[in-house]
């Protein structure tokens, strides 16, 4: 049985923390980052996760947090590292949306950002760009293929995706 929970999903830095932090004060709901639960859960970054396990141990990891949602979490709002999508039971967790934008206009986004040494630095796998960008050509359509709902992000207001999220979740749970 699918919970009543929002799973925001999508390539790094396509902006799922910022949308799920507004979305959560706008609509009073609770929202919690998975890759924050991991890193207190491991009592370190994910940079560090990745430089001393690697990537196989941080998937590992992705599993064992979406186990405990599907189990502990319900209404909440739930923002997902990049390749989050990929846990066995995802749709289990809740109704998956999708933020979807090209891979030039994320690089734009966190390049460009006040705080753009820290956005990339923090995302391992953007690390080389070019590398990057292939992996965004490879999930981009497993994104949609497990996606309920998918919201383009570009060229939209912070509170313009807001109520497409709401909108779309609501037609969504009234099916």
């Amino acid at each position: 049985m699918r919970k009543d929970n929002i799973i925001l999903i999508g390539f790094m830095g396509v902006g799922k923390g910022t949308t799920a932090r507004a979305y959560a004060k706008k609509y009073g709901i609770y929202n919690i980052d998975t890759d924050d639960l991991i890193e207190s859960k491991e009592n370190r970054t994910i940079p560090k996760i990745f430089k001393k396990k690697g990537e196989k141990y941080f998937r590992k990891l992705e599993q064992e947090t979406a186990d405990w949602i599907e189990c502990c979490v319900e209404g909440t709002l739930i923002s997902c590292g990049g390749g989050f999508y990929q846990v066995k039971n995802l749709k289990k967790l809740g109704t998956v949306v999708l933020l979807d934008a090209s891979y030039d206009w994320i690089y734009h986004r966190l390049s460009t950002a006040k705080n753009a040494k820290n956005k990339l630095a923090k995302r391992p796998l953007f690390a080389e760009p070019k590398k990057a960008k292939k992996l965004y050509a490879q999930r981009e359509k497993a994104y949609k293929e497990v996606a309920d709902l998918v919201v383009n992000v570009e060229g939209k207001s912070l509170e313009e995706v807001l109520e497409e999220i709401w909108k779309g979740v609501e037609s969504f749970a009234s099916e």
